[in-house]
């Protein structure tokens, strides 16, 4: 079987956790900073970090319109945290000037529960991955203020504010299962990559 070719965006935060879960899963894992390493991977991985910060510096290293090009083109995407932010087509609370690549049909507000102090975990119900329930980390985390008619919610607090969706391909979450030992959610984009790359082999017959 052709190995999985999967990448982390590798311009700033947390890009050692994701690499390590990826390979965990049998994943071909490249860190990527330059758009010829994005045009070697199936699908990509947008960590969490400094959405800000991250932002900035895909403009400068040439890294932006490739990556909203991959994203248009179908390349499956999960981002965590800051990753969901870029992947939201609509950000509150952005700093002046700040981008997102889009792709999610979302309105984020960014450090929705508020500073680095106000970190907390909990166990929420995730449907689609099945028990048992995922152990969430938050760490200045966003949140998913409103959703289009193609998003799919994975996941809700109790109080039924967003924390993970889904819309096609690409998927985000609020939280950062890499760093609780929670493969499930890197396990659906590694069976969603493996799945577009087959049918593209089977196209061509």
């Amino acid at each position: 079987m052709t190995a999985t070719r999967i990448g982390v965006l590798a311009l700033q935060g947390d890009v050692r956790e994701h690499a390590k879960v990826l390979a965990e899963l049998g994943a071909d894992v490249t860190l990527v900073r330059r758009p010829a390493e994005l045009g070697e991977v199936d699908g990509l991985v947008l960590p969490g970090g400094e959405s800000s910060v991250i932002d900035k510096l895909s403009r400068t290293f040439g890294m932006q319109q490739p990556l909203r090009d991959a994203i248009t083109g179908g390349m499956p995407v999960y981002g965590t945290c800051a990753g969901l932010i870029l992947l939201a087509d609509r950000i509150t609370d952005g700093i002046a000037g700040q981008q997102t690549l889009g792709g999610l049909d979302v309105t984020v507000q960014r450090n929705a529960f508020g500073s680095q102090v106000d970190s907390f975990e909990t166990d929420l119900d995730v449907p689609a991955l099945g028990d048992p329930p995922v152990h969430a980390v938050f760490i200045r985390a966003p949140l998913v203020l409103e959703t289009g008619p193609g998003v799919e919610t994975l996941a809700a607090l109790d109080d039924g504010r967003i924390v993970a969706v889904r819309q096609g391909d690409l998927i985000g979450t609020s939280f950062h299962p890499e760093v609780t030992g929670e493969h499930r959610f890197h396990a659906l984009l590694v069976e969603t990559v493996r799945a577009r790359v087959e049918a593209a082999r089977d196209a061509r017959g």
